[in-house]
């Protein structure tokens, strides 16, 4: 029975992760340039996609304090999980509606569906407590993770094959292929929800006590964490470095394809590029992890944000579907490592017995450090008229995280988390 709820758990990252692929790195992006926002100016299409993403991920921070509360004082994880989700499903298969000029549907279909998204997973990682003993919580944690990688690239290979072969499913044309994609996302999630909406129940059916509403519960906990993590100095100095290095490593994984269809690459040979990323970044996120036990995880983890730099420098001078390709292989290189690295390193300075707290406020924090890149791309692209100036304007934020991360002591953070968690060893130090 607990092997049949954990894959339930597993088979919903299967589902969830094909809107991450297909809508909002792949396909859409490119839909969006070349069909919703027709007759716009080439920067201006650019720009309002960066501006899109920009607004669906402040709303999203917003609402994670909020969302996190309700997770832990509602017995009713299970149909918040099933309204985030149907929303996130019923916005993919909408987009299949969007014509010619319709930007700004398009754009608003992109934020609930993100909405949904996000909103979801907040109820969906609240399970995992639920679904797996703890001696096998990171096993079955990671299994979602690469499942997740595999079905959203499965996905968008097949959707790849509709767009590209469009004949092969009876379809009359390209854009034919591009809006069965939208529907698809929205099916494929719902097929590999039905598991977890089926076999999941709520262990606790008694709804906690609180005093406050959900708003007001969920932004003191966030105040009160930041309060308390400036005790812990290297910690800290390593969230602001995150804070920025991540805000340009979402920058790209949003901004990417948008981004090389304004420069004039095809369409097709984007969503090949970003399904190279999908399979590349499985065996590399696995290799970092062995790098890390080499060299260190501080040391692996420079290492791939100075590739983001060199990925930054191409993207400013691609001008071909070859130099794209190059590109999206040096992605996949890093972008799973550089995120599972931050997440270790951040995890040895955390103190031993409020784990949930401050990895809650790491995940609401990376989601409002990742509403600037996107408007600086946007920004700079539209100031300037170039979108390339758009992407150049990310080495900043990967310049700062570098210099940032250089002056974090991980062995001197992880001393600062023991003397915190451990009060006795805190006195027999100051005396």
């Amino acid at each position: 029975m607990k092997k049949k709820r954990e894959m339930s758990w597993i088979l919903y990252d299967v589902g969830n992760s094909a809107f991450a692929t297909t809508i909002m790195a792949a396909v859409l992006p490119v839909f969006y340039y070349d069909v919703a926002a027709k007759g716009l100016d080439e920067s201006l299409a650019a720009s309002y996609w960066g501006y899109s993403q920009s607004i669906a991920v402040l709303i999203v921070a917003l609402l994670a304090p909020i969302l996190g509360a309700i997770s832990d004082f509602s017995a009713a994880k299970k149909k918040f999980l099933m309204f985030f989700a149907f929303m996130g499903m019923i916005a993919s298969v909408l987009l299949a509606f969007v014509g010619e000029g319709d930007y700004l549907l398009a754009s608003l279909l992109l934020i609930v569906g993100t909405i949904g998204f996000s909103g979801g997973n907040a109820f969906y990682d609240a399970f995992l407590p639920e679904v797996a003993d703890e001696e096998n919580m990171d096993k079955v944690s990671s299994w979602g993770f690469a499942f997740g990688y595999i079905g959203g690239g499965i996905l968008l290979a097949i959707n790849l094959l509709m767009i590209l072969n469009y004949q092969w499913f009876g379809l009359p044309s390209s854009l034919a292929g591009t809006k069965l994609a939208f529907i698809s996302v929205g099916v494929w999630w719902l097929i590999f929800s039905i598991p977890l909406f089926k076999n999941i129940k709520e262990e606790n059916n008694q709804q906690r006590e609180r005093t406050h509403s959900f708003v007001r519960v969920g932004f003191n906990r966030v105040r009160t964490t930041f309060k308390e993590i400036k005790k812990f100095k290297q910690l800290l100095l390593f969230l602001v470095a995150f804070w920025l290095y991540n805000d340009g490593i979402s920058t790209i994984i949003k901004m990417a394809t948008i981004y090389g269809r304004d420069i004039g690459i095809d369409s097709n040979s984007l969503i090949i590029a970003l399904l190279i990323t999908q399979f590349v970044g499985i065996p590399c996120t696995f290799f970092f992890g062995f790098l890390a036990g080499k060299i260190t995880a501080k040391r692996a983890l420079t290492i791939s944000l100075y590739i983001y730099l060199a990925i930054v420098a191409l993207g400013y001078f691609m001008t071909s579907a070859l130099h794209f390709y190059v590109l999206a292989i040096c992605v996949g290189l890093v972008q799973g490592g550089a995120q599972s690295l931050s997440r270790s390193i951040f995890g040895k300075m955390v103190p031993g017995d409020r784990h949930a707290e401050f990895f809650g406020f790491y995940g609401i924090s990376a989601k409002f450090s990742a509403i600037f890149g996107p408007f600086a791309f946007a920004l700079v692209g539209q100031l300037t008229g170039s979108s390339r100036l758009g992407i150049l304007s990310l080495i900043v934020f990967f310049i700062a995280g570098i210099v940032l991360l250089k002056f974090v002591d991980v062995e001197k953070g992880r001393e600062e988390a023991r003397r915190q968690t451990d009060p006795e060893l805190e006195t027999m130090i100051k005396t």
